[in-house]
């Protein structure tokens, strides 16, 4: 069995970062990720989705991620169930990171141009060992 999702999206907000009773940071913050194919108008559609994660990753993502921010997160896609306070059962989904890599510097919340990325190099056949 595998449960495992890989996202690349850009934060909607700043990280909330929590500790649990016994110290144990979490961070949260939800992930815009665009969809592969336009709808049938023509329009691109974008999924907000909710990421946890723990510990020193937690406290990183809260010290150098923040609202618009361009990151990858691999990780497991978690469903959980509580009783709210109106004795309602709520179903929470929500992706439970391994691992978060930042994609831009912090502060640097708009999408990178092409040339920002590098620059273009020339190659010959020649240049190719195989």
């Amino acid at each position: 069995m595998l449960n495992r999702i890989v996202l690349i999206g850009r934060l909607t907000k700043d990280p909330e970062l929590k500790y649990t009773p016994n110290g144990v940071a979490v961070a949260s913050f939800t992930l815009a990720v665009d969809r592969n194919r336009p709808n049938p108008q023509g329009e691109r559609e974008t999924d907000f989705i909710s990421i946890v994660v723990w510990q020193k990753q937690a406290e990183n993502c809260a010290n150098y991620l923040s609202k618009g921010s361009l990151a990858a997160v691999d990780g497991r896609l978690q469903i959980r169930t509580y009783d709210g306070k109106d004795g309602q059962r709520h179903w929470v989904t929500e992706v439970v990171a391994d691992s978060v890599r930042f994609l831009d510097k912090k502060g640097d919340a708009k999408p990178s141009a092409p040339s920002a990325l590098g620059s273009e190099i020339g190659f010959s056949d020649e240049d190719v060992p195989f």
